[in-house]
């Protein structure tokens, strides 16, 4: 039985654009696909009647969005704020993403308050509402601004903190850089408090971090990372992105899936190792054709280990070009063979590998055409390396053919 529940959503990134498809009517493909999940994800809160609705920030994916995606955040907000009326809450905090590095420029996500909706950009801000027992503190990211004193209310029946941040050595590491450096939130402050609930944004996978403290998750796959955000809802059993419904009374805890609107297909990958390019192309291809329903319209991963450069080249470019015509993004990701470290390297443990180590290394795995013998490949390719130093080599090794088919 449910007593006081809220819906918390967070990084909604409206506005987010990704590849070159365009919908119908001329607007990015990827843009499109994350506004009917927004719009699925209103219509899903609007269904569960919760007793207040927190945002966790990114509301918006740019500082300055474009009309069309201000425009859809306002028919989204707006719906929503029609159908439960004054009584339910609405507490919006800016994220990382929503925020202008210039204060005075002023925060977009403003324009919601005329529609009745508290929206929090500034500072932290308290927002008591009596009528529920209710105090709500709602924390937006500030660049270079100080963690406030996260402190509940004491008179109230139920204390719901709001923040958007990060909080340290919780995250996987390799999740995607090169973003705004966004607030850091120590756990140990979530723990401070009693609160009977944290709603926290940044992270794109629902994740709890501690006692009554939850990432919401995205509503879309809208990070620089979407196969690390795969691998993570994989690991902890989740279908995909969507929304919290929690009880502030109970603690009960519910993750609502809000279904992508296009299907993600990280494959299986192909090990190359070894293998010519007509082999590797027969792998890519089971590995497609495994695929149910086929990679139209999808957004296709196949990540190809260990295949030398020179084995990269000669794949069947105009296959794969088909299947990226296939689907709305392919990405073929070749990845060439690690350098041999200085434990395989023969000399002393430790000891750095030297120039001929690295160059008899790489000759003697590369691929060759039939007939040539690799022992006396490898002993031209050294007498090379040794020309360059200044060492004459023997004419007549440098001059012998290799094989039968060489030239």
């Amino acid at each position: 039985m449910w007593a006081m529940r809220v819906a918390h959503l967070a990084d909604l990134h409206i506005g987010f654009r990704q590849y070159v498809r365009t919908a119908p009517g001329g607007m990015n493909q990827r843009e499109v696909d994350v506004s009917r999940a927004v719009a699925r994800a209103i219509d899903a809160v609007i269904a569960a009647r919760p007793d207040v609705v927190v945002v966790a920030g990114d509301v918006f994916h740019q500082v300055r969005p474009s009309n069309p995606a201000i425009v859809f955040a306002v028919q989204q907000f707006l719906k929503l704020r029609t159908a439960f009326g004054p009584d339910v809450p609405i507490v919006v905090v800016a994220g990382n993403h929503d925020q202008p590095r210039a204060t005075e420029s002023g925060c977009i996500l403003r324009v919601l308050k005329v529609l009745g909706i508290t929206v929090v950009d500034a500072g932290p801000e308290r927002h008591d509402f009596p009528h529920l027992g209710l105090s709500v503190l709602a924390v937006p990211d500030q660049l270079g601004a100080p963690l406030p004193l996260l402190a509940p209310n004491a008179d109230a029946t139920h204390n719901l903190l709001v923040i958007h941040g990060e909080v340290p050595g919780l995250l996987p590491p390799e999740r995607a850089e090169g973003e705004r450096t966004v607030r850091q939130v120590p756990v140990e402050e979530l723990e401070r408090g009693r609160w009977d609930y944290v709603a926290l944004g940044h992270w794109h996978v629902h994740r709890q971090v501690a006692p009554r403290a939850w990432y919401a998750g995205a509503i879309e796959y809208t990070s620089n990372n979407t196969w690390l955000e795969i691998a993570e809802e994989r690991k902890a059993r989740l279908p995909g992105k969507g929304f919290v419904l929690h009880d502030l009374a109970t603690g009960a805890h519910e993750f609502v899936h809000v279904a992508s609107e296009r299907r993600l297909l990280d494959l299986e990958p192909v090990e190359a190792a070894g293998l010519a390019a007509a082999e590797v192309d027969e792998r890519l291809a089971e590995r497609v054709a495994a695929v149910k329903g086929g990679i139209d319209d999808a957004i296709v991963r196949l990540r190809v280990l260990d295949i030398p450069r020179v084995v990269a080249r000669d794949l069947d470019q105009k296959r794969l070009q088909q299947w990226k015509r296939l689907a709305l993004h392919m990405q073929v990701d070749t990845r060439r063979p690690e350098l041999v470290s200085a434990r395989s390297a023969s000399g002393a443990a430790g000891a750095r590998p030297s120039l001929q180590d690295m160059v008899r290394e790489k000759l003697a795995t590369r691929l060759l055409p039939g007939g040539v013998d690799r022992e006396r490949f490898l002993a031209r390719g050294l007498d090379y390396l040794k020309s360059l130093d200044g060492a004459e080599p023997e004419p007549t090794d440098l001059l012998a053919p290799l094989g039968p088919e060489a030239s």
